[in-house]
């Protein structure tokens, strides 16, 4: 295993991404809640997420693209590392190629950020990738999420099994 693939691996780093992974989670609702917006990551409809933005205050605008700068792009990076040194982890024979779909949402992820916080500024209207990377985004995370799950419970059932 590389380098990066073990330090991804490790025990404090699995710790860290699914604390920070937990925490982001939780701040999404949160924050919207607070800030009363409906965030665009979950529209896939190009037209829809144009309606929602319409409706947007420039001060929603402004902290929409904040949130997108900021947890939006955190959000990734610790859910995407999650899962893919959970794989690399478990996986130790095939974990480089399990950890692929991980590896690949993170810069759909960061993509769709980028096209929304242009529609958010006003800088441009790509919005029309949405209906493309949202749901890549959607289906990577899936697939990617299933992967660690299993290596979860592969990890658990080596564990209390005694098998190793």
């Amino acid at each position: 295993m590389s380098s990066m693939a073990s330090s991804l691996a490790g025990t404090r780093t699995l710790w860290f991404l699914f604390a920070a992974t937990l925490a982001l989670s939780c701040s999404f609702p949160l924050v919207a809640s607070y800030w009363q917006l409906t965030l665009l990551d979950g529209i896939t409809s190009p037209a829809d997420a144009r309606s929602l933005l319409d409706s947007f205050t420039p001060h929603q605008k402004m902290i929409h693209a904040w949130i997108t700068a900021t947890l939006d792009v955190a959000y990734p990076l610790a859910y995407g590392g999650l899962f893919a040194g959970s794989a690399l982890r478990v996986f130790t024979r095939h974990g480089r190629y399990l950890a692929v779909p991980a590896f690949l949402v993170i810069p759909t992820d960061l993509i769709e950020g980028v096209v929304q916080i242009l529609a958010l500024t006003g800088t441009a209207d790509w919005l029309g990738l949405k209906s493309i990377v949202t749901p890549a985004k959607f289906l990577l995370f899936g697939l990617a999420f299933c992967i660690a799950a299993i290596a979860w419970a592969t990890w658990l059932y080596r564990r209390t099994s005694g098998r190793s």
